[in-house]
């Protein structure tokens, strides 16, 4: 089994925290930002979930579920949550409340920082529509509708050890193609 981030910050190890960011920032954000119209509160949902990992990776079992689908559980529990927010303060925004949303954000590290995080997660996208098809749609399945595997077998037609090694070898093969691309850029960045 591949190093356990959230069993290492369950263990208090400090180093994994930046690592967790790193490995599953783009995810949370593609998750939030595609069922959210506003950029502002699918930061706030990242925020909110990196929070919610920070105090519940003790809860994480990698006998039950795979650590990815941990994370974008949590991801899409807090992304409805939001969406719940939103139609509650819909219904009772005043004007006021409504213009001062027009305000931009004068923090130019907030700004660089919201760049940065949809430049990755349109990356990640792409990397996904790379994969062979039958591996996109079971990554498909279980990242952005929250299915098991055992689901995702009912819902194809293939069988669960199928299902399983397409999940494996796809998030292997999406971890290796973002690694590498953060590893250009950072290249990049410093010549």
């Amino acid at each position: 089994m591949p190093d356990s981030i959230l069993l290492r910050i369950a263990d208090g190890d400090r180093s994994a925290v930046p690592e967790c960011i790193s490995r599953y920032g783009g995810l949370i954000w593609s998750l939030a930002r595609r069922r959210l119209a506003s950029r502002e509160d699918a930061e706030d949902v990242v925020q909110e979930v990196f929070v919610d990992l920070w105090r519940s990776a003790d809860r994480f079992d990698p006998q039950v579920a795979e650590e990815i689908t941990f994370v974008a559980l949590i991801a899409r529990r807090r992304v409805i949550d939001r969406l719940r927010r939103g139609a509650e303060s819909r219904r009772t925004a005043s004007i006021d409340e409504a213009a001062a949303t027009l305000v931009p954000d004068p923090a130019g590290d907030a700004v660089g920082r919201r760049l940065e995080l949809g430049e990755e997660a349109r990356l990640a996208d792409e990397q996904l529509a790379r994969l062979k098809p039958e591996e996109q749609q079971v990554l498909r399945l279980s990242i952005f509708d929250s299915l098991s595997h055992s689901a995702i077998a009912e819902q194809t037609g293939l069988p669960l050890g199928t299902v399983k090694s397409h999940i494996r070898r796809g998030l292997d093969s999406l971890r290796q193609k973002m690694a590498g691309r953060s590893r250009t850029t950072t290249e990049r960045s410093t010549r």
